[in-house]
C-alpha cells in the first residue's frame, strides 16, 4: 500500500463512468486529485473514467473532468454520488447535495435514484449563451443542412439538435459534435445533443460532451432535450420522457410550468481500490 493511498470507488450511470474519492475527513487533498484529474481518468494509463466525483464536507459534489477542468454539474456523476452515500457514506434515502449549480434534492428508491434539477434557464444570459432572449427551435446550418436548435441549462450548458433518425443523430454527434462545443455563442462551451423523437414520450439521444467528448449518457443532456422538446411541442410537461442513450435508459419529467427537472436512473457501483493521487503518472506524450 502508498504511504499516502486513499480509498476509491469506481461507479457509472448507465455507462458514464467515474472515479468517487469521500474527502469529507480530508478536504485539503482535493488539490492533489484536481491536480492528477487527467492522469486518473486516461484509460489504459489510469485508472479510466469520465471524471473523477470528489465528496467535499456538506456533502458537497465537485467534479474533475478528464481534461483537468471543473464541471458545474454532472447528473449521472451525481446519482453515483447519491449511491455511494446512500450505500456507504451514512445518509439516508433522502439527501440534499451542494454542486456549483446549486443544492439539489435527491431521493433513492431502491435501484433507481431521482434528481430534482431545480428549473431549467432558457434565457441566453443564464445558460451561458452569447445574445439575449431564448435559443428555442432556432433555424442553424448543419452539415449543409438547416436544422433547429435550442439552447437550454439544466446546472451546465446544452445545445440540443432535433434531427430525422436515430442513425443521423449518432453521425451528427460524432461529426459535428466537436465543432458544436466549440460554438462560438457559449463562451463557457457546451454539452451537445443530437435527438431523435421516436414518440411524444421517447428519444434516441447521443451527446458530445463538454471536456470528454463522445460518451454514453448524459444525465443533464439528458434532462436537457427533454426540456428542449417540451419547449418545442415535441413532447408533454409533466409527463414521463423516455431518453434512450448509449449505454442505457434514463426517465426525465418536466415539472408543470418549467418548475423543476426530475431526472431517474440507477448508478451502480464497479470496484473498489486505492491510489496515491500525487503518484500517478500523466499519459505519455503520443508522437505525431
Amino acid at each position: 500500500m502508498l504511504r499516502s493511498a486513499v480509498r476509491f470507488a469506481k461507479y457509472h450511470g448507465i455507462g458514464n463512468d467515474f472515479v468517487v474519492v469521500d474527502l469529507r475527513d480530508r478536504p485539503e487533498a482535493f488539490d492533489a486529485w484536481k491536480r492528477a484529474g487527467v492522469a486518473i481518468c486516461a484509460r489504459q494509463f489510469g485508472v479510466g473514467a469520465d471524471g473523477v466525483l470528489a465528496i467535499l464536507p456538506g456533502p458537497r459534489m465537485e467534479v474533475i473532468n478528464s481534461d483537468g477542468s471543473i464541471a458545474e454539474m454532472c447528473g449521472n456523476g451525481l446519482r453515483c454520488v447519491v449511491r455511494y452515500l446512500h450505500d456507504r457514506g451514512g445518509l439516508g434515502r433522502e439527501m440534499t447535495i451542494a454542486t456549483n449549480a446549486g443544492p439539489l434534492a435527491c431521493r433513492v428508491d431502491g435501484a433507481a435514484i431521482t434528481v430534482l434539477l431545480g428549473p431549467p434557464r432558457i434565457e441566453r444570459a443564464q445558460i451561458p449563451m452569447i445574445g439575449s432572449g431564448t435559443c428555442i427551435d432556432a433555424p442553424y446550418l448543419i452539415d449543409g443542412i438547416e436544422r433547429r436548435i435550442t439552447g437550454v441549462s439544466t446546472g451546465n450548458p446544452h445545445l440540443v439538435v432535433f434531427v430525422e433518425s436515430a442513425a443521423e443523430a449518432r453521425r451528427l454527434a460524432r461529426e459535428q459534435g466537436p465543432a458544436l462545443e466549440q460554438h462560438p455563442w457559449f463562451p463557457r462551451k457546451a454539452n451537445v445533443e443530437l435527438a431523435y423523437a421516436r414518440s411524444r414520450s421517447a428519444f434516441d439521444v447521443h451527446v458530445w460532451e463538454r471536456a470528454c467528448g463522445l460518451t454514453l449518457a448524459c444525465g443533464t443532456g439528458a434532462s436537457a432535450t427533454a426540456v428542449a422538446a417540451v419547449l418545442t411541442n415535441r413532447a408533454d410537461e409533466a409527463t414521463p420522457v423516455e431518453i434512450y442513450l448509449p449505454g442505457g435508459r434514463l426517465v426525465i419529467e418536466v415539472q408543470a410550468g418549467l418548475s423543476n427537472v426530475a431526472m431517474t436512473g440507477p448508478a451502480t457501483h464497479v470496484f473498489d481500490g486505492e491510489l496515491d493521487p500525487d503518484a500517478v503518472v500523466a499519459r505519455p506524450r503520443q508522437p505525431t
